[in-house]
């Protein structure tokens, strides 16, 4: 899926005409970003998991204890355990074209809100930002915290050293983690290779989540869907979805052993597509941060 030479240097851009570089630019970098996660899934967690994956949505087919899964939004229960996690993080999740991840103008007024804490402003390991409370909620906003640090760097680097300090031994390696391949997806499309290119520039915004399914007040699954847009001689923008395990450790949220959850939709935010996979558009709220951030879940 890499390009046939990288963006900087592909001799059609040497063109005079000033509409031609603007539009083959956009819909390259549009291409890129809806491509990125795909190119992730083939290269990330390898052959044993897209195969995985394929069979978790074919059983799902025929067993209606595998429905897809669009969300909850009950407080926590008692802890059940390790076959509990690998169930709740297993159950498939709708199924969308590559296509629904492009903006779209046709938004859903239907789409309902969650809100996530704002944190406390801390800066915690690898400059991610940090200080979410012990709630589900506080489990999302801190995923989209160590994706935005990772994507809006598009470094491998940064994304090894945001996994080792935010993962928990037991997952997979951080070359297989699931927004590093995502880097790597990016840059390998694009041609950059190994690091961004000067003349490019990422911003990544969260858009909608939703909680996937809790174990006790101190597991959860959850997902966050971003806007993720990316500059480069033109601008394109795309969504881009991402489920995880995250387990209260110390203090904070961080991301849990286990085999990584079946993959997140990638939607446009508040298109009919991502209502119907059960995002629910994000909300900040900058009054449910305790001091302490140590709001128990209910």
């Amino acid at each position: 899926m890499r390009t046939p030479a990288p963006l900087s240097r592909d001799r059609s851009l040497n063109t005079s005409d000033p509409a031609e570089i603007t539009e083959w630019s956009r819909s390259r970098l549009l291409a890129v970003l809806t491509g990125a996660a795909a190119v992730a899934l083939v290269l990330v967690v390898g052959l044993g998991y897209a195969i995985y994956l394929v069979l978790a949505n074919v059983g799902a087919k025929d067993a209606t204890t595998r429905r897809v899964a669009t969300g909850e939004t009950s407080r926590p229960g008692p802890a059940h355990g390790t076959a509990r996690r690998d169930e709740i993080a297993a159950q498939p999740m709708l199924s969308v074209p590559a296509a629904a991840a492009q903006p779209t103008e046709a938004a859903s007024a239907k789409a309902e809100t969650i809100e996530i804490p704002a944190g406390r402003g801390l800066t915690g390991p690898a400059l991610v930002a940090t200080g979410f409370p012990h709630t589900p909620e506080g489990a999302l906003g801190q995923l989209a915290q160590i994706d935005i640090a990772v994507l809006s760097s598009m470094s491998p680097l940064t994304a090894r050293e945001v996994y080792s300090a935010w993962a928990l031994p037991g997952g997979v390696a951080a070359a297989d983690w699931w927004t590093a391949t995502t880097v790597h997806g990016f840059l390998d499309s694009s041609g950059m290779g190994e690091a961004l290119d000067s003349g490019a520039a990422v911003t990544v915004e969260p858009a909608a989540a939703l909680v996937k399914g809790t174990d006790g007040p101190d597991w959860a699954s959850v997902c966050v869907l971003m806007k993720v847009s990316a500059i480069y001689r033109s601008q394109a923008q795309a969504g881009w979805g991402h489920c995880e395990r995250m387990q209260w450790v110390g203090g904070r949220w961080m991301v849990a052993p286990g085999r990584p959850p079946a993959a997140a939709p990638a939607t446009w935010p508040g298109s009919g597509l991502a209502v119907k996979a059960g995002w629910r558009t994000w909300k900040t709220n900058n009054s449910t941060n305790p001091a302490d951030g140590q709001q128990g879940a209910r």
